[in-house]
């Protein structure tokens, strides 16, 4: 698998990225269990058998198993790690219950959780890991299924605390023309998920492109609910709680502090240099921490 984990790998152009992402996606097993009539799409990559448990990592919303495109090979070098689209996302369907407006993360970790133990085993341990409100579902996850050993949230929503966005999100859906919706997409990756102007470059274009397309669940109102710490404790394993330093979704340092005060489970690491979609900007740093967290 070519290099995906830092700057150095990033491609030059749109078609590059496209092409880029078809050969990581080669190196994927698909899955495409059902479970109560909804089918989710899983990638597993790594090696047949390790011996560290299997390591299960969410995407974030408007987002996709693309997510996490820059932490496969690392995160994977050692152990099965497995990347759902989650129900409602890209590959995956929608649950007929988010569809008739019911409660939207109930039948979500439903078949989740069920396609899950579908391929690896009901009961089977699990390092459980997400990312915005990938990060919320995980925990809420975590505390539903049990048999998680540790639990990893980047830039986790439904934290309850004030975000600081400073710049208005355009609604891309709404634009006239292909060149008005991809200045919106792009406008919106400023704003939002990196804060380097430079890191967004054609990949993390192209992944949030396809994943805004792909997306049929509204998430930002369930994260913005709260019941993340709620769900964190409920959680009795190992937890790390890691921010960007300039993610605009949360004031990391004071939120870090907050979380892990009086939690000698849980770690806190708040990544330099980093917006939201930190495990992209600085997926070096990341992969660090995870790694080391997760061993």
């Amino acid at each position: 698998m070519r290099r995906v984990n830092s700057s150095t790998s990033t491609p030059h152009t749109d078609a590059d990225a496209h092409r880029l992402i078809a050969e990581v996606d080669a190196h994927a097993t698909h899955h495409d269990p059902e479970h109560d009539g909804v089918r989710v799409r899983w990638r597993r990559f790594g090696p047949a058998h390790a011996r560290l448990p299997p390591l299960v990592l969410l995407h974030g919303g408007h987002g996709s198993w693309l997510h996490w495109i820059r932490n496969i090979e690392a995160l994977s070098a050692d152990r099965a790690l497995w990347l759902p689209d989650m129900p409602g996302f890209h590959d995956s369907d929608v649950p007929r219950a988010m569809v008739a407006g019911d409660a939207p993360l109930d039948p979500l970790l439903e078949a989740l959780g069920g396609t899950l133990d579908t391929l690896i085993g009901t009961g089977t341990p699990i390092d459980l890991g997400g990312f915005s409100f990938g990060g919320l579902t995980a925990a809420k996850f975590a505390a539903r299924r049990g048999a998680v050993r540790k639990l990893a949230l980047l830039g986790s929503g439904g934290h309850g605390t004030l975000r600081r966005m400073a710049v208005e999100m355009i609604n891309w859906r709404a634009a006239p023309d292909r060149a008005a919706e991809a200045a919106a997409l792009r406008h919106n990756l400023a704003a939002l998920m990196l804060h380097d102007p430079a890191a967004i470059d054609a990949l993390a274009f192209t992944i949030h492109d396809i994943s805004c397309h792909g997306t049929r669940l509204r998430s930002k109102e369930i994260s913005l609910a709260g019941g993340l710490q709620q769900a964190l404790e409920a959680h009795a394993g190992p937890q790390l709680l890691l921010w960007g330093e300039f993610d605009v979704t949360a004031d990391p340092r004071p939120l870090v502090a907050q979380l892990t005060g009086g939690h000698p489970q849980r770690r806190g690491v708040v990544v330099d240099g980093a917006g939201h979609w930190v495990q992209y900007e600085r997926a070096d740093e990341t992969n660090r921490a995870m790694r080391e967290f997760l061993a």
